[in-house]
């Protein structure tokens, strides 16, 4: 069922102007940020036509940002500006060279997700990474989906080990979650 509907997100979302709409995002997302303070933002680096998160770099320059690494089945968080290489999937991270930061200092955790739910549960791709770092993280840590409101849906299919995040942004501007 699942990659199913991964097909049909995947196809849906091809057709938007992710451009504008990561643009509008951001915006809004850095009003929301900047709001709460945070200072420690983990972003990511958009791949397959997902919103663009780096614009809020520019945005909102009073936060110090990090970057996700894929390896051996989980997420590391890493500086913004540590080396880069491509992941075996296409995406570009950080490189293994990379120092690690501990997720648990960070205050904000930007998720893409292929499409998320009105309960705040997000499709990604199949793999949990994100549904393992967000178990792990206390509950001072702020986290957010991003994507278009076009990709909001009314539920999703879950299993008893995804993780919701506690707001949404899009291109309207930044729910928390029911």
């Amino acid at each position: 069922m699942k990659k199913k509907l991964r097909e049909a997100l995947l196809a849906a979302r091809a057709g938007l102007d992710t451009k504008t709409l990561s643009q509008a995002a951001c915006a809004r997302l850095a009003d929301f940020l900047a709001a709460r303070g945070a200072g420690r933002i983990m972003l990511y680096l958009p791949f397959r036509n997902e919103l663009n998160p780096l614009p809020l770099v520019d945005l909102y320059p009073a936060a110090e940002y990090f970057l996700p690494r894929i390896s051996g089945g989980k997420i590391s968080v890493h500086p913004f500006d540590s080396p880069r290489e491509r992941h075996p999937y296409g995406f570009i991270q950080p490189a293994d060279v990379a120092k690690v930061v501990e997720p648990a200092t960070l205050e904000a955790i930007v998720t893409p997700g292929l499409a998320f739910d009105r309960s705040c549960y997000r499709l990604g791709y199949g793999g949990g990474y994100y549904d393992r770092l967000l178990a792990d993280l206390p509950d001072t840590v702020t986290t957010i989906g991003f994507a278009p409101k076009a990709m909001l849906q009314d539920s999703l299919p879950h299993d008893e080990w995804d993780v919701p995040v506690q707001f949404l942004a899009s291109e309207t501007g930044v729910q928390a979650c029911k």
